[in-house]
């Protein structure tokens, strides 16, 4: 019996082709949409039994905000994500958002359907490699650079970035001063700027998002 499904990826042209190749493989497709922020929209709007969501850059912390949202509004849809499996960050993303199902973007549509029929009897749709090796990087994550805190350190100046790294070590603004023989005054100047361009509202906020983000160890490979 066919699946009654959604089909949405971020480029039309294949979400089309994929739409097709399903009906005519005896599957009810109720709506064909891109890009993926639309996926939970449809989902809501035509309640499938699953949805397939080709991701094409899985790797993006917002990819899989629409499952999310499925997940909350329609908790019966299953999701099958399409995309690479090249970043395996973006695997676990996708399965720690609530995804049911993961396949290969160039995957054959046999495997493709398969896959489709396998969610909605509830079973999990992925190759036991696959998940064995998202599910580790999910609980033992690979020392990578940080995006967040890249992004981060490219707004502070070289001082900046020095003062920072003085102030998780919990140095006051006279410490700083004398530590960077500058007048206490430009310490306090680097502080503020520091503050406002980490969005922190004090130094131990500000440590703390140094902390969180991996801004601390970006700080201490540039003045190396």
């Amino acid at each position: 019996m066919g699946v009654r499904l959604v089909v949405v990826d971020d480029h039309r042209l294949l979400a089309e082709a994929l739409a097709a190749a399903l009906q005519l493989r005896g599957h009810r497709v109720l709506a064909v949409g891109t890009p993926t922020g639309v996926a939970a929209d449809l989902v809501v709007s035509r309640r499938p039994e699953a949805c397939l969501l080709g991701v094409a850059r899985p790797e993006d912390g917002a990819a899989f905000d629409a499952i999310r949202r499925i997940r909350r509004e329609r908790p019966e849809v299953s999701v099958v994500v399409m995309g690479n499996v090249d970043h395996l960050a973006g695997v676990a993303a996708a399965f720690a958002a609530g995804a049911a199902g993961y396949v290969r973007q160039d995957e054959r549509i046999e495997v493709v359907e398969r896959a489709l029929g396998r969610v909605r009897a509830g079973e999990a749709a992925v190759s036991p490699e696959l998940l064995r090796a998202s599910f580790d990087h999910l609980l033992r994550p690979a020392a990578e650079p940080d995006d967040e805190a890249l992004r981060l350190l490219r707004l502070l100046t070289r001082r900046e970035a020095e003062v920072l790294a003085r102030i998780a070590d919990g140095q006051d603004t006279q410490e700083i001063a004398e530590g960077m023989r500058i007048a206490p005054s430009t310490a306090r100047t680097h502080v503020q700027r520091v503050l406002v361009k980490l969005g922190a509202r004090t130094r131990l906020e500000a440590a703390a998002v140094a902390a969180r983000t991996g801004l601390l160890e970006q700080v201490g490979r540039a003045a190396d």
